[in-house]
């Protein structure tokens, strides 16, 4: 069973804070960097994660996953397009997809996933989608879908707005903006760590 909180950073500097306040699951995902940075953030998060216990997603760079020894990859449903799903099966990666629709629900859940992310359930001001907010019933209806496997709900989440989702389904919620940009991410940590506990 996975932790219901699950917070995603941009920068492997994000952990240590994240990881000491308790969080156990975090994903890294990290854009636009040359590959030896992104190798030693995934390195870094790694080391970090496995100190306290807790699981690192690596956000789609699944070569460097398998080649640092990560248990567990996030992809989105571009990256299935050049991802090498055979060769993530053989390293014995946990596996996560983004969903935003039925035919990529249906793609998703063709790979046995271990978790199906659900997004932006609300308004996002993470990145520019071509989807609008899916809302709360959407949530109760993937759920439905997905049975058993764990479900995720992204895209706009923040403390005061994760027990809506949860009532509707959702196994986890995951953050992004809530916390980066707060004015004090640490206190936002520990509010979610409590709302999720």
């Amino acid at each position: 069973m996975l932790p219901r909180f699950y917070p995603i950073f941009d920068d492997a500097a994000w952990l240590d804070r994240a990881l000491l306040l308790g969080v156990r699951l975090v994903q890294l995902r990290i854009k636009d960097r040359p590959e030896a940075d992104l190798r030693a953030q995934i390195r870094r998060g790694l080391d970090c994660a496995r100190s306290h216990g807790a699981a690192l997603v690596v956000n789609d760079h699944w070569q460097i996953a398998i080649d640092e020894g990560a248990d567990w990859l996030h992809l989105g449903q571009e990256d299935l397009d050049q991802a090498d799903l055979p060769a993530i099966r053989r390293a014995g990666l946990k596996l996560g997809v983004s969903t935003h629709d039925h035919a990529e629900l249906d793609r998703a859940l063709a790979l046995a996933p271990d978790y199906v992310a659900l997004g932006p359930v609300y308004p996002t001001i993470l990145k520019q989608m071509k989807w609008h907010q899916q809302g709360l019933e959407r949530v109760s209806e993937w759920k439905r879908l997905v049975g058993p496997i764990p479900l995720i709900a992204i895209g706009g989440m923040t403390v005061e707005r994760a027990t809506g989702a949860f009532a509707a389904g959702a196994d986890v919620v995951s953050a992004v903006t809530d916390i980066t940009l707060h004015p004090d991410p640490q206190a936002r940590m520990r509010d979610w760590l409590q709302v999720t506990a």
